[in-house]
């Protein structure tokens, strides 16, 4: 097949010639949170102009599992949101709307 017949998926979407079955948008919605999860985890230790190591050993974990979460490679459970949001110095805020998802890590007041 001729490459240039070929539509990317969010053409045909927007053209209305197909959508995803509701359980492969579901998994979409699920990587852009962790995405964006890793994201704001990056930009706040970046802020406070730590490594990943750095990071860890001030929230109790491996150099590794902070990769991982930056990578987007792990689930994070609630005990983990907490232990990086103390060790980023900063409330985590988490807005899960219908069509978007933002996370974010909020510094706190210096005291």
């Amino acid at each position: 097949m001729n490459h240039s017949r070929w539509k990317p998926a969010r053409e045909r979407r927007a053209s209305g010639g197909g959508s995803e079955p509701p359980e492969i948008e579901a998994e979409r919605a699920e990587i852009r949170l962790a995405m964006a999860f890793a994201k704001a985890v990056y930009d706040r230790r970046k802020a406070l102009g730590l490594s990943q190591a750095q990071l860890a050993e001030r929230a109790g974990l491996t150099q590794a599992k902070i990769s991982r979460v930056e990578g987007a490679d792990a689930v994070p459970t609630l005990p983990l949101l907490r232990r990086l949001a103390t060790a980023l110095d900063a409330s985590l805020t988490i807005d899960l709307g219908q069509d978007h998802e933002e996370v974010a890590f909020v510094a706190r007041p210096a005291a």
